[in-house]
């Protein structure tokens, strides 16, 4: 029998699905548009991939009638790995280099730039990039945030919020909106993309899944995006 991976995602318009989720989340009529395809057509074949746990969905927080549509890429990486292993032992996938973020611009955008764009721009400035963080409406950095932070060796205690005016007409080789109502409310980044993580300061419990999730998803842009 075929390697799950290839039952999942052989179809072309779920290969299709697939590539423009690589790029960031997306709402069923963003794809709708994208694959240029009928909406019943595109939700059909999601429901396939998040059968097979390839794709995920979150309500949106600006609108809860909306959902966002999230790819695993480590779910994706390891089922691929398996397959090509499983095919030849010559095959097996191994890890490539960490290209170098060093010089990349990177902007983290979210609400209060008080939780999710603070500790990932922490994140990604460990991981080499220039990064930033703002927020339309800032607050204070939540403290379940800095020790959660300095849990995995980087210090908050004086980072501050800022507004996104602050960075009004300053170049970034990638904008990314961590809040849906920023992305939904705020669309003042063209071509910016969207990762629909969690409000943690909804709900503290979400704090370190929050942190994890950021983490792995910044070890992936650095295969993205080149200095």
């Amino acid at each position: 029998m075929e390697p799950e991976v290839f039952r999942a995602a052989g179809h072309p318009l779920r290969w299709r699905l697939l590539t423009a989720l690589a790029e960031g989340d997306l709402r069923v009529q963003e794809l709708t548009a994208q694959v240029a395809q009928p909406q019943n057509l595109v939700s059909y074949h999601l429901a396939q991939l998040r059968k097979a746990s390839l794709v995920e969905g979150r309500r949106s927080l600006a609108d809860g009638r909306d959902t966002y549509y999230r790819l695993d890429l480590a779910r994706c990486g390891r089922l691929l790995a398996e397959a090509a292993g499983s095919l030849h032992p010559g095959l097996r996938w191994v890890s490539p280099p960490v290209p170098s973020s060093h010089g990349v611009r990177v902007l983290f955008l979210c609400t209060g730039n008080s939780s999710r764009s603070q500790m990932a721009e922490a994140l990604a400035r460990r991981a080499g990039f220039e990064a930033f963080s703002a927020g339309s409406h800032p607050k204070p950095i939540h403290p379940r945030a800095v020790e959660v932070m300095a849990a995995r060796g980087l210090d908050l205690g004086r980072a501050r919020s800022k507004h996104l005016d602050e960075f009004a007409g300053q170049g970034f080789d990638r904008v990314i909106t961590l809040c849906d109502k920023v992305r939904e409310v705020c669309p003042g980044y063209p071509g910016a993309r969207h990762w629909s993580v969690p409000d943690p300061a909804r709900e503290p419990s979400l704090f370190d899944a929050v942190a994890d999730e950021l983490e792995e998803r910044i070890g992936f842009l650095t295969h993205t995006v080149r200095s």
